[in-house]
């Protein structure tokens, strides 16, 4: 259910034309699951139907830059931007605007390469940029550092238990007998198109029985256990980042994150190799 300044609201007074296809779906799935979807107001709502469908754009702007997809001890990137660290991670050089080492990923893609968690952080950055000021995202975020599920503090992830898909969350697909001698394969981090679409960065663009089939592929070869979509949902704290936004009041940006959150597998946990 939908709730906007403390107000239950009915689906066909909120979907419209003038929303895009995955926009219309939010507000569909989100007034008839059972969870309750807060918003300060309707500019806040706007604001996290505009910031989801800016995930899915980055999403499959990603997929297009061609930026390949490999191991912690594999991970390269365009160095006029970008110290790489022992770790496999992805630091910020001095002097650089985050907006424009962001932008450079999706600019010059073959440049880089990166394991899957790695791209989800990416996406979430890349959206907020195109959600907020660009003076406000480059002030937040001077001290970029990309590696894993690791993120800036005004960045805050969360995970929580469930099964309401929106189109613009992260989920994950496990793949618990995956073959030992490729472990980054145990699993698919990837963000909900809409449209019964997914992308996970190195499989692709797919349907959820898609990345299943990828997923079966690189088993164990005495795997008797298919992979399968995790009853858990990845997203980026909304109202936090609201206060951000051009048509925020920054009276009301306190306090928001949804309940049930946990502590859990966030991500595929890729192993150096």
């Amino acid at each position: 259910m939908i709730i906007i300044g403390n107000q239950l609201q009915n689906e066909n007074q909120l979907t419209s034309s003038s929303l895009s296809s995955e926009q219309n779906e939010m507000i569909a799935k989100m007034s008839r699951y059972n969870n309750k979807y807060s918003f300060l107001n309707n500019e806040h709502f706007q604001f996290v139907l505009q910031l989801r469908l800016a995930i899915i754009k980055s999403a499959r702007n990603l997929y297009a830059s061609k930026a390949k997809f490999t191991t912690f001890a594999r991970a390269h990137c365009n160095g006029d931007f970008w110290n790489l660290t022992p770790q496999g991670g992805f630091k910020l050089k001095s002097g650089v605007s985050p907006s424009m080492a962001i932008n450079d990923i999706y600019e010059n893609g073959v440049l880089y390469g990166f394991e899957c968690a790695t791209a989800m952080v990416i996406i979430f950055y890349s959206a907020v940029m195109h959600s907020i000021d660009r003076k406000q995202f480059d002030r937040l975020y001077q001290g970029l550092y990309l590696r894993d599920w690791q993120s800036d503090e005004d960045l805050p992830i969360y995970t929580k238990r469930g099964n309401d898909y929106l189109p613009g969350d992260c989920l994950y697909f496990d793949n618990p007998q995956f073959n030992p001698n490729t472990p980054h394969w145990q699993g698919e981090n990837a963000i909900d198109l809409g449209n019964d679409l997914f992308f996970g960065h190195g499989i692709g663009i797919k349907t959820a029985e898609g990345i299943i089939e990828a997923l079966n592929k690189r088993r164990a070869s005495y795997a008797t256990e298919s992979a399968h979509l995790l009853s858990q949902v990845t997203r980026i704290d909304d109202k936090y980042l609201y206060q951000f936004s051009r048509d925020s009041s920054r009276n009301n940006a306190l306090n928001f994150i949804t309940t049930n959150s946990i502590v859990g597998k966030i991500g595929c946990n890729c192993l150096t190799l």
